[in-house]
């Protein structure tokens, strides 16, 4: 059985290490696209893509240290 690409915040926080306060402000924000890494369920509450969290995250340009 694969994995689920839709999780709750909960569940998202334990893997990305943002805080669950993080995460809401990042979807309160902007910062995360509503439809890519963020939707609502159909009971109102956030479900993130983290598959799409991934992609996000790898975006980042990275400079040599």
């Amino acid at each position: 059985m694969s994995s689920p690409s839709w999780i709750m915040i909960n569940r998202a926080s334990e893997l990305t290490g943002y805080s669950e306060g993080a995460i809401r402000h990042k979807v309160k924000n902007g910062t995360w696209a509503q439809g890519r890494i963020w939707r609502k369920t159909p009971d109102g509450r956030i479900a993130i893509n983290i598959k799409e969290y991934d992609k996000w995250a790898e975006s980042a340009p990275q400079h040599a240290a």
